[in-house]
């Protein structure tokens, strides 16, 4: 099978597990495509062993297929895996003709979200599939009894819900109520209601920040780490991403130069390794680090 009939397939595919409201002719109007071929496509599906549903002239492959958790986990990379990837991709010679296959087929694959459902469970996956049909029509969504820790409270959120994290892990929502975006944990949402209502402020949504310690902030600020080979061991194998802003100085010592979101991933990091760390240039993040200590002096040794 040639690359653009796979191209197809995948759109379709797309269709028919994201939205149950397209006719034959309208899905074949969107691919370029005659009915006949919509029909052959479908069976193509059918005979690799997917469940189809028809109602009518609607037609659309069954997501309790267990075919889609075989698919999701073949094809699904989370942010740091599609980086290492890309790097050993990068890695491979300039003259060599599949490099560049390669690299499209990562990405092709990397951005898909026609598989959210399989990549979660349970209540999460039925939220995580609502709130991809609210993005897809830009309707607006209630996130039932959302449990807040920084808010230390259990309320509904009004919200338009634009974008996720790596693996649907979290939402961006804007707050029409607060008029500023946020970011939403989807195991603290109890259920999701999507509202027929449509976006009203949809230029003032803004995806913000997550740093190399997955923290997140519409904000960044600098940092710069003088590692021992411990350290910047255990922080590229914990924060593969971080291998972006590491330098090596020496068989001994490496250098992170990189923004963060917030001192609280970094500096978690860092209070677990300080005979091998040292902190240079960053004299706010210096500070942070001496209260968080003084902090625990007290808290174990004075009292």
């Amino acid at each position: 099978m040639d690359q653009p009939k796979i191209e197809r397939l995948l759109r379709l595919m797309k269709m028919l597990t994201a939205n149950n409201s397209l006719t034959i002719d309208e899905i074949a109007a969107k691919l370029c495509i005659s009915q006949r071929s919509v029909y052959r496509y479908v069976d193509t599906f059918r005979e690799a062993g997917f469940v189809i549903k028809k109602t009518d002239n609607y037609i659309m492959l069954d997501k309790s297929s267990p075919y889609f958790k075989d698919i999701s986990e073949l094809i699904h990379f989370t942010e740091e895996e599609a980086f290492i990837l890309k790097s050993a991709i990068e890695n491979i010679d300039e003259n060599n003709l599949l490099k560049q296959n390669l690299k499209k087929k990562l990405y092709s694959v990397y951005n898909y979200k026609i598989l959210a459902e399989t990549i979660v469970s349970g209540k999460n996956g039925k939220n995580v599939q609502q709130l991809v049909e609210a993005i897809e029509c830009k309707c607006n969504v209630i996130l039932r009894n959302y449990s807040s820790a920084h808010g230390n409270d259990i309320r509904d959120r009004y919200v338009e819900a634009y974008s996720f994290t790596t693996n649907y892990v979290q939402v961006w929502c804007f707050c029409p109520e607060e008029k500023t975006n946020k970011l939403f944990k989807v195991s603290r949402i109890d259920s999701v209601e999507v509202l027929p209502e449509n976006w009203k402020f949809e230029d003032s949504h803004k995806s913000g920040y997550i740093d190399i310690f997955r923290m997140n902030s519409f904000d960044l600020m600098h940092i710069k780490l003088k590692l021992g080979l411990r350290s910047a061991n255990l922080l590229l194998e914990e924060f593969p991403l971080a291998s972006k802003f590491i330098q090596k100085l020496s068989d001994n010592e490496w250098l992170l130069d990189a923004d963060v979101c917030s001192y609280d991933g970094v500096g978690r990091f860092v209070m677990g390794l300080l005979d091998d760390i040292e902190i240079i240039d960053s004299p706010e993040f210096e500070k942070y680090i001496v209260e968080h200590i003084t902090k625990i002096h007290n808290k174990y040794i004075l009292s």
